[in-house]
């Protein structure tokens, strides 16, 4: 390769750094609610794959991933506990507030608004 070429860049290494990234995420997040988190993956379609992360205080989010690879490569990386489902326990540790409630009966007929 000329010294003028560009470095190829294999899809393995591009999915390798967004691991890397959503690790650092995960990580953020762990920090942010009470210093550690616990997740779950689930496949969305051709979305990607959901990261459902609860953290220690009851809080939680969740970020999507390229691929079901990219996402267990990020929580490898993360070091979190990984459930295979969300149910359960690891359920019984969300905290809901007033906002989620709120969203969950506008879904409802009859319920407020989703403004």
């Amino acid at each position: 390769m000329a010294e003028t070429e560009a470095p190829h860049r294999t899809p393995d290494a591009r999915a390798e750094r967004r691991a890397h990234r959503l690790a650092q995420q995960i990580g953020a997040f762990a920090r942010d609610h009470g210093g550690s988190a616990e997740g779950q993956i689930a496949y969305i379609g051709e979305a990607g794959t959901r990261i459902v992360l609860v953290g220690e205080d009851g809080g939680w989010g969740d970020l999507v991933a390229p691929s079901y690879h990219v996402a267990e490569r990020a929580v490898e990386l993360s070091g979190i506990t990984v459930h295979e489902d969300f149910d359960g326990e690891f359920a019984a540790k969300v905290r809901t507030g007033p906002y989620e409630w709120t969203r969950m009966a506008g879904i409802q007929v009859g319920g407020p608004a989703n403004t």
